[in-house]
């Protein structure tokens, strides 16, 4: 019997809506035999649904006005809270990470709506001065209308919590393609935000394939994109929605750059590491693939970057002892272990791996490897517990190193020296660079985003301000008076 008994279903209109297209079973990632729920895929039929029901409400929704909108963001994340262990367990069911951090991405996403509920009543426009006397310039943000948003499975909810939120505060509609492996924590969301007063048609769920995302930001109505996921659905999104003008705002991956000087904290730059590294089971954009460390006098750190690695305790997620959770599915497992035979076939070294556990789970032993910079894993993005440590002779080598990627996302650097770290914010082709900090995590408040093939040139993620960049138009109003009568 499934984990979740109710099957989980798409939400339209205000009505959950059983799918047209095939039944999909989601199983648990650390035990393959236990189902945790299933669904009817939606399909052309619900699509056309959502964005018609959207479509009905969006005038409505505009003109209950930023504040009203604010108050229901705000029960909301009052309602997250409430259900944050339910949230939770059916988080770790779906996709396998440990019970602790489902725990905590449900307390982020809770926080991501109250302060996007507390930016309800941010200053909305700007006055210009005229060279009118009787005249005011100010500017005015209109909603797009009905966004698309499209969120992947490392973070069932936190993601869609960054995207839905501010579209929704902003005045636009809703159609969110959620990711197939976290359907449960996709329906809990939308039970939320019914619950919390958004009405019928505002915000609606559709639990679909991937070829369902490619009709969505293809409709005609759908005047904004959020996307996060890979560089290449990102790029064939692109062309989709650029070619039509629309709007759009993509997060992709990341292969991130750690680099070590010899005066880095070894204790600070060791756990930060092997937190970035294989926390999640590697399973973050952020995540750190490559560790630089710069000359020599390394010996120390290198010894506890390898013990850290070969001490984690891998298991189900609902154990208490475990660190490091499966990988979200058998595919993803078998690519994330053909990568590492790949790099030691092309002269890598193991260093390090995490001893797996007897479990018929998707696991992958967390692996520190070393070798030429040649191999293919120092450059493509593997989506798993996998590091690899190079080595630069001077700073500038290591930051040369770092920045040799398609990608450009975060990067780190553990060093005591000011003037290195400075350095190393300007010169690093990263959107986020984290000093003496692990290359994961981020405050919500701040503009989240990257650089190169890691993010679309657009408004960033987050932070308020951008978000009301993205999400909304902004006009120029002339106001100027009549004549008086005489």
């Amino acid at each position: 019997m499934p984990v979740i008994t109710t099957p989980a279903s798409s939400f339209i209109d205000g009505s959950w809506v059983e799918g047209t297209g095939e039944t999909t079973s989601r199983v648990n990632p650390a035990a393959p035999d236990e189902v945790v729920t299933t669904y009817r895929q939606a399909g052309p039929q619900e699509l056309n649904q959502a964005i018609n029901a959207a479509s009905a409400a969006s005038r409505a929704w505009d003109r209950l006005g930023v504040v009203a909108r604010g108050r229901i963001l705000s029960t909301a994340a009052a309602l997250i809270r409430d259900r944050a262990d339910e949230i939770a367990r059916v988080m770790t069911a779906e996709h396998g990470k440990p019970l602790a951090e489902s725990r905590l991405e449900v307390d982020a996403s809770a926080d991501t709506f109250d302060y996007h509920a507390g930016s309800a009543r941010n200053p909305v426009g700007t006055e210009y001065p005229s060279s009118h006397p009787e005249e005011r310039i100010l500017t005015v943000r209109r909603p797009l209308g009905i966004v698309g948003v499209i969120t992947p499975w490392n973070f069932p909810l936190q993601i869609p919590a960054w995207k839905i939120a501010p579209a929704l505060l902003q005045g636009n509609t809703v159609v969110w393609k959620s990711a197939s492996h976290t359907p449960g924590v996709s329906t809990l969301l939308m039970d939320v935000l019914a619950t919390a007063g958004v009405p019928a048609g505002v915000a609606n769920l559709l639990l679909g394939p991937g070829s369902l995302g490619s009709e969505l930001v293809s409709h005609p109505a759908v005047a904004g994109v959020t996307f996060t996921g890979s560089v290449p659905v990102g790029h064939h999104i692109r062309g989709i929605v650029c070619g039509r003008g629309a709007k759009l705002q993509m997060e992709l991956g990341g292969h991130n750059a750690s680099i070590v000087l010899p005066d880095a904290d070894v204790d600070l730059a060791a756990s930060s590491i092997v937190n970035a590294a294989m926390g999640s089971t590697g399973q973050k954009c952020t995540a750190t693939r490559r560790v630089i460390l710069v000359g020599d006098g390394h010996d120390a750190f290198l010894d506890q970057l390898r013990d850290r690695v070969a001490a984690l305790t891998l298991g189900p997620g609902t154990d208490p002892a475990t660190q490091i959770g499966p990988i979200i599915s058998a595919s993803a497992r078998d690519e994330v272990d053909a990568a590492i035979d790949q790099a030691v076939h092309e002269g890598g070294q193991v260093l390090a791996q995490a001893t797996l556990p007897a479990s018929d789970g998707y696991f992958v032993a967390p692996t520190l490897l070393t070798g030429p910079t040649s191999m293919t894993i120092c450059r493509e993005e593997v989506f798993g517990p996998v590091a690899t440590v190079l080595h630069a002779d001077t700073v500038d080598e290591a930051i040369e190193l770092a920045n040799a990627t398609e990608f450009g996302l975060t990067a780190a650097v553990f060093t005591s020296d000011e003037r290195t770290a400075r350095r190393c914010v300007t010169d690093l082709d990263a959107g986020i660079v984290k000093v003496n900090a692990p290359s994961t995590g981020s405050e919500l408040h701040a503009p989240f985003g990257g650089m190169k093939n890691s993010t679309f040139s657009g408004p960033r993620e987050q932070n308020s301000a951008a978000a009301a960049a993205f999400f909304t138009h902004e006009k120029t109003a002339y106001l100027r008076l009549a004549p008086e009568e005489a």
